[in-house]
């Protein structure tokens, strides 16, 4: 039984909420590594919720092959572990195909995804697609649809790179409207589709601040997770989705009032109805 079918693809349609396959230690805080440095492989995995092991972006050409061993000599923990592979279109993808098959790992990641063809080759397994052209952003629906793909992601840098632009970001550290506009539509699509969303990379090692803010807009918008590039913005983005006292406080009183109401009801001198109760659930929800 392949990995798709004995843990569900995690899509649920039919009322758009999310669904994480089960065999997963699903957290928020996700990192990248070097699929070439095995000598982070243990640390990154001490630090992240989910470990990234990367053999695209991270990885010279030169170094593909080499890369490969590493993998198939260095495992981790299959529950906590994805492979982000090389594009469909490349000469590499094939190679790291039949690396996949000889290892115990079941979550992929699937860069420059632009159709439900490019995932179609790895139906064993349970796809994060991840949305950083322009094609793909126009064809998130198709992609997000495909059995296989549990989970969406966006990256900016590539999306800007794919436009002929040179930064997707503003002098102030914010987004470009377009690069807002498929952070936005990666969502809302993983959401009409009933699959987690990951917000892109903050790409400022040291400022911490900025990745403060923008983990935080990612929890209130609704991401499941943001991924990171360095070991040090991991706690960063962990705070963000842990709920304050205050949060957690307002949460439960609001679902237990809930249990004797009949209807909306007045709480702290505000008015409490089904959406905020739906808000009160995520926030206990993310107190782990």
């Amino acid at each position: 039984m392949s990995p798709v079918d004995s843990a569900g693809t995690g899509t649920n349609p039919d009322n758009a909420t999310t669904t994480q396959p089960a065999g997963f230690d699903f957290g928020p805080a996700w990192l990248f590594v070097p699929a070439d440095r095995p000598d982070r492989y243990a640390k990154a995995a001490e630090r992240a919720d989910i470990v990234i092991i990367d053999l695209e972006d991270a990885v010279a050409p030169a170094d593909k092959a080499a890369a490969r061993q590493s993998v198939a000599e260095n495992l981790l923990d299959p529950a906590r572990t994805v492979i982000r592979i090389n594009p469909r279109d490349t000469e590499e993808f094939a190679a790291d195909l039949d690396l996949l098959a000889t290892l115990p790992y079941t979550h992929v990641m699937l860069p420059k995804a632009e159709s439900a063809a490019d995932s179609a080759p790895l139906s064993d397994y349970r796809v994060i697609a991840l949305i950083e052209t322009a094609r793909g952003a126009i064809n998130l629906p198709e992609i997000a649809a495909a059995p296989e793909v549990v989970g969406l992601m966006w990256g900016s840098e590539d999306l800007i790179a794919d436009l002929g632009g040179g930064s997707s970001r503003l002098p102030s550290g914010g987004y470009r409207d377009v690069a807002l506009h498929v952070r936005s539509q990666t969502l809302l699509t993983g959401r009409a589709h009933g699959t987690w969303v990951l917000d892109s990379i903050w790409a400022d090692i040291h400022d911490l601040d900025g990745l403060a803010a923008e983990a935080t807009d990612a929890v209130e918008s609704g991401f499941d997770g943001k991924v990171s590039i360095h070991p040090k913005h991991i706690p960063v983005v962990r705070d963000a989705y842990r709920p304050t006292p205050e949060q957690l406080a307002w949460a439960r009183a609001v679902l237990e009032l809930a249990e004797t109401s009949a209807g909306a009801f007045s709480y702290e001198g505000k008015m409490i109805d089904a959406p905020l109760l739906k808000h009160a659930g995520h926030i206990v929800a993310r107190d782990r």
